[in-house]
């Protein structure tokens, strides 16, 4: 018998399985929808952003919604809004403003999905097992996104649509079944409480520690190259290495790393904090990992021009963003107990631009650079660096909320 921190891993690592590969579908079948449709580079950037918009939107609203109503209500609204928009994209397709609205929709769903998850977690997940629950979370993501690139390019573009979006129904009744009913925050104890219940808490205090900005920031970068990687890899492949569409299935490499490295890193996190390592030390190992090796790797990158090197060096790069799981997204439930969906709602509000920006900025940059792609990676790994040394000098491992 499962017991109940088993099952909230186990369900929410696979509604982030299905929540991730629903991302994916979009720009793998946005090659052939291009074809159909005559879309040019400018308005396939903002089909591919427009999901960040909604995205973007419900973060704040899904943290504090689970909150208010309990995490497994919200949990079920969020999985069946991104499930029925992922299912309805082949109705809308035909004009690209319904399109937009329908991926508006997708991130609205996905948005409250994560910042609930969250709620959940710090709910549910003890401290000593909390690198190894964030990392299963992450590497169930990559292993869905895997499943979409190896998938789809078998498919008819709408059967990309129609197959994840039924699986994200089939996810909601296993859900309402197995998952224990809670009625609130207030029915929802703690299997360590915090040292501080500070349940009131003015908002402007979520925006005045740097150990959560530190946090912020390190989220926006590791989003940042992300991003460019989900949303542009297969069109980069197809159009400036000549991939072909059994190499399109190479786009799945990154994700298996990724689910990978994820994994071993939380256990390797873990053992460190069981082996007497401070957690801040670890925390800050980890990102450092997570965000200084994907920028170095998002250069060489760019650099070649051979597939398969350019499939290896993109694999390590998202493999060691997973390192990432161990770190800064571990140390929301450290650093604000009470509060970790809120937290990780602004936070993941924030790290979200780049996924609006990325689409429109990409295609601008790559246009004005007569199709050169190095300024997008180049940016990508300076915002990575970036990340990495304020995370170092300004986190913190004791709860400030």
């Amino acid at each position: 018998m499962l017991t109940k921190t088993s099952k909230a891993i186990a369900l929410c690592s696979i509604a982030n399985f299905i929540n991730s590969a629903d991302r994916v579908i979009m720009p793998i079948a946005i090659v052939p929808m291009t074809d159909e449709f005559n879309w040019d580079m400018h308005g396939q950037g903002w089909v591919l952003s427009s999901f960040a918009v909604g995205y973007m939107s419900s973060q704040v609203i899904g943290g504090s919604a689970a909150k208010k109503y309990g995490g497994k209500i919200i949990m079920t609204v969020s999985v069946l809004l991104w499930s029925m928009s992922t299912f309805m994209v082949p109705f809308f397709a035909h004009s690209i403003y319904a399109l937009f609205l329908s991926r508006v929709a997708l991130g609205l769903g996905e948005g409250l999905g994560l910042p609930t998850i969250f709620h959940i977690f710090s709910h549910a997940i003890p401290g000593e097992e909390r690198s190894r629950a964030f990392g299963y979370l992450v590497a169930s993501g990559s292993i869905g996104q895997t499943v979409a690139a190896v998938v789809c390019p078998h498919l008819s573009w709408q059967w990309m649509f129609y197959l994840f979006g039924f699986m994200g129904f089939v996810w909601v009744l296993v859900w309402l079944v197995m998952y224990p009913d809670t009625l609130g925050s207030l029915d929802e104890e703690f299997v360590e409480p915090p040292k501080v219940n500070n349940v009131n808490v003015r908002w402007s205090e979520f925006l005045c520690h740097w150990p959560l900005w530190s946090i912020y920031i390190a989220h926006f970068s590791m989003n940042w190259s992300n991003y460019i990687i989900m949303q542009w890899l297969p069109t980069y492949m197809r159009r400036n290495l000549g991939a072909n569409q059994s190499h399109i299935m190479l786009t799945a490499v990154p994700y298996v790393m990724n689910s990978l490295v994820g994994v071993v890193a939380a256990h390797f996190a873990d053992a460190l904090i069981a082996h007497k390592w401070t957690v801040l030390s670890v925390r800050r190992l980890m990102t450092s990992i997570g965000l200084l090796g994907p920028g170095l790797f998002i250069l060489f990158f760019s650099a070649v021009n051979n597939i398969p090197l350019a499939v290896l060096f993109v694999s390590i790069s998202l493999g060691l963003s997973a390192c990432n799981s161990s770190g800064h997204l571990s140390n929301h439930a450290e650093v604000a107990p009470n509060h970790a969906g809120i937290t990780f709602a602004i936070s993941n509000t924030l790290a979200t631009i780049p996924g609006i920006t990325c689409g429109p900025l990409t295609a601008e940059l790559v246009t004005q650079s007569h199709g050169r792609w190095f300024p997008v990676f180049f940016i990508a790994a300076g915002v990575n660096f970036v990340g990495a040394i304020i995370y170092l000098s300004q986190s913190a491992a004791s709860q400030v909320l």
